[in-house]
């Protein structure tokens, strides 16, 4: 097996299992056992325990396709932000031992509801499933989402959740 670090900095892009560097490339060959590690490089000083603790359980709730096309769309504008999610909110807030990770999963599906987010709360409905909860414990939610932030919140965040459990087969 090998073992492939990506390296994501200002004059680094990742495309289609290619790393481009100043008009240079490297194959990564599809037919080979390769594990993916990841490094973000930046400016912005970055507690590296932390963000692989927080990059291993946002890759478990959010799927690592996602978060790794995340990192690899990370551009220099947006990098600092894609640090602060991983460390902070991945890292720091979701390792809490306090809280289940389902229970946190219930939870942003509220707020996120309540924000009327779509693209996150299509995320984190996949991610609440991956947690372990249920199609009736989704509903649950959106239903007090509907009686406290209001029905049209609600009636996003429903069809949101609905597309999302018919792809998943729920």
């Amino acid at each position: 097996m090998h073992v492939l670090q990506q390296i994501f900095s200002p004059r680094t892009r990742h495309v289609n299992g290619i790393v481009l560097r100043d008009y240079e490339h490297i194959d990564i060959p599809k037919d080979r056992n390769i594990v993916v590690t990841t490094q973000i490089k930046s400016e912005t000083p970055v507690n590296k325990e932390r963000f692989e603790k927080g990059l291993a359980v946002r890759r478990e709730v959010l799927g690592s396709e996602y978060v790794d096309q995340s990192l690899a769309n990370a551009d220099d504008f947006n990098r600092p932000l894609q640090e602060l999610v991983t460390e902070y909110c991945w890292g720091e807030i979701w390792t809490q031992p306090d809280l289940p990770r389902r229970t946190r999963s219930l939870i942003n599906l509220a707020m996120i509801s309540a924000l009327n987010r779509p693209h996150e709360l299509q995320l984190h409905v996949r991610g609440a499933l991956r947690n372990g909860c249920s199609k009736d414990e989704i509903r649950a939610v959106l239903m007090q989402v509907a009686i406290y932030c209001g029905v049209p919140a609600a009636i996003d965040a429903f069809r949101v959740a609905a597309t999302v459990l018919k792809e998943e087969g729920v």
